[in-house]
């Protein structure tokens, strides 16, 4: 699938997903209007729902008695030197995703712990901890002579 994106007003941003459509904004602070999530909301939003589909697939498939799931999740930016476990140059900046994943039901602690371990190996998870390449093509301006 193909997703597009374009601007409708300023930084509101329409996007188009198949057949689904979502406005995309700044907060007011930042010159937005706030219509819509920003884009760390919506990578956030990604993360969030691969987790709890991947978990909630791998409990049905288990026949164990998961009754609800929640994740919640949040960002920041620090500089490596800060940062126990970053290998970067410590004066980088890193990117931070904290987050907490709550299982409802009658499940065993072994379970609870499973279950965690599947949803950090979700799709999104390992892109966004894996090496990832982006390529864009510029298009060329089709009103030149």
């Amino acid at each position: 699938m193909t997703i597009s994106a374009r601007n409708l007003n300023y930084l509101k941003i329409g996007i188009e997903a198949g057949r689904h459509t979502l406005v995309v904004d700044e907060p007011v602070e930042y010159g937005g209007e706030d219509s819509g999530p920003n884009p760390y909301d919506l990578l956030l939003s990604a993360l969030a729902v691969c987790r709890v589909t991947t978990a909630q697939m791998y409990a049905r498939c288990k026949g164990w008695p998961l009754d609800e799931l929640a994740v919640s999740l949040d960002t920041y930016k620090i500089h490596a030197r800060d940062c126990e476990d970053c290998d970067s140059d410590p004066n980088a900046r890193e990117d931070i995703i904290e987050g907490k994943i709550d299982f409802k039901g009658d499940l065993t602690n072994e379970q609870r712990v499973r279950l965690k371990e599947i949803a950090d190996r979700c799709p999104v998870h390992r892109t966004l901890t894996t090496e990832t390449k982006i390529r864009m093509q510029l298009v060329p301006d089709s009103g030149a002579t």
